[in-house]
């Protein structure tokens, strides 16, 4: 039997394997009321009852610090018309830089936390920190969503429209992609 052809990815490089993620832009806040924006590709829901959702942040990112602080993040749902300001907010630190203000992306006060949704994006899932667990280089924070919407054009209980909802999925480095509207039905 022949072998398999394959290419040696590398463990520095083996999470890439599990690419292209679903990019999502996280809303934190500190005590002083400074909102900031992160962008992640490493989140993902981890119980339905009760609403789980876990994002893994690196400890030396300023939002690490912010979501220890107040214990409250917000995971909102960007589409490809906002690309680049999904990409800045994931290139420079809130620490120097007020991410709201330099990408245009407009603050609307979340319905039940603290730090406050995108008004520019399709989805929002507000959350109160449940756990933190430390995983080698980053953080996984497990927060419990307390509430949960979606633009109407967008979702209904079927789901996404992807026709509408052009979710971004992060490749690797600068790449990004989106679902193609065609949903094929599996059966076994």
């Amino acid at each position: 039997m022949k072998e398999k052809d394959v290419v040696n990815v590398g463990l520095s490089n083996a999470y890439r394997l599990v690419h292209p993620m679903h990019t999502v832009l996280v809303s934190c806040v500190g005590k002083e009321g400074n909102p900031n924006i992160i962008t992640l590709a490493w989140a993902m829901p981890t119980s339905i009852n009760p609403p789980l959702i876990a994002v893994s942040i690196a400890p030396g990112r300023h939002s690490h610090s912010l979501i220890e602080e107040t214990g409250e993040f917000v995971v909102n749902i960007p589409t490809m018309d906002i690309l680049k300001a999904t990409l800045y907010c994931g290139r420079v630190s809130g620490r120097s830089h007020n991410k709201f203000k330099e990408t245009g992306l407009t603050p609307l006060p979340a319905k039940k936390v603290k730090p406050p949704i995108i008004k520019e994006c399709i989805a929002h899932l507000e959350c109160k920190l449940h756990s933190r667990f430390p995983t080698g280089d980053h953080t996984i924070f497990v927060g419990e969503v307390v509430e949960a919407y979606a633009d109407r054009d967008c979702f209904s209980e079927a789901g996404y429209n992807l026709e509408k909802a052009k979710m971004i999925f992060h490749i690797g480095g600068n790449e990004f992609a989106t679902l193609e509207p065609k949903i094929f039905t599996a059966k076994i």
